[in-house]
């Protein structure tokens, strides 16, 4: 074989190398995308680089894998379902209360499932996994927790950080803790709920 041949195909081999190793990159990226949604982009944001992002997002999911996490029993889940409805019955007499209570309830829902709650932007990081997109309702919910903590909070903030609390309990929760109903549903009475 001549050297220009050799070098041709040194070529041929470099330039298939990079293509396969960019293939690679641009599927892991995608899958991280899709696995975090919405807490992709906010970590990039936050990061000097898309590669520090991602690094930090893959050690998410490898300290994730490391969880024990459970489903709940019919039993816990009615509980939870239970207390959430009477979180949203007391935000009409005390809506800063309920926020309060909200905070806890979804705080007891994370430990039962096996999440850790000790340090906040550590729990915030195993729940961004299986949970990055209600993840920044979660984040806002308690935002205005603490604002209201300091007496900065509206009723509308508050009725705004149930709505959150929310959405983080009923995806933790595997379904929306109070059965919706639409105008053209017949009234129930609460015996048959």
């Amino acid at each position: 074989m001549s050297p220009t041949q050799l070098v041709v195909i040194f070529l041929v081999v470099l330039a298939v190398a990079a293509l396969v190793a960019l293939a690679v990159a641009t599927s892991r990226r995608r899958a991280l995308r899709d696995r975090f949604g919405p807490e992709y982009d906010r970590v990039v944001a936050d990061r000097d680089s898309r590669t520090a992002a991602e690094r930090e997002l893959r050690e998410r999911e490898r300290r994730h894998a490391e969880l024990t996490l459970t489903p709940l029993s019919p039993e816990s889940r009615a509980r939870y379902t239970a207390a959430w409805e009477e979180i949203q019955i007391r935000f009409v007499d005390s809506p800063a209360a309920a926020v309060g209570d909200a905070d806890e309830l979804v705080t007891r829902l994370i430990a039962e499932r096996g999440y850790p709650t000790g340090d906040y932007s550590e729990q915030l990081a195993h729940l961004s996994v299986e949970h990055a997109r209600t993840l920044t309702h979660y984040r806002d919910a308690h935002d205005i927790h603490l604002r209201d903590t300091r007496g900065e909070a509206s009723t509308e903030d508050l009725r705004q950080a149930v709505v959150y609390y929310r959405e983080l309990f009923a995806d933790l929760l595997g379904e929306v803790p109070v059965r919706q109903q639409h105008p053209d549903d017949t009234p129930q009475d609460a015996t048959s709920r």
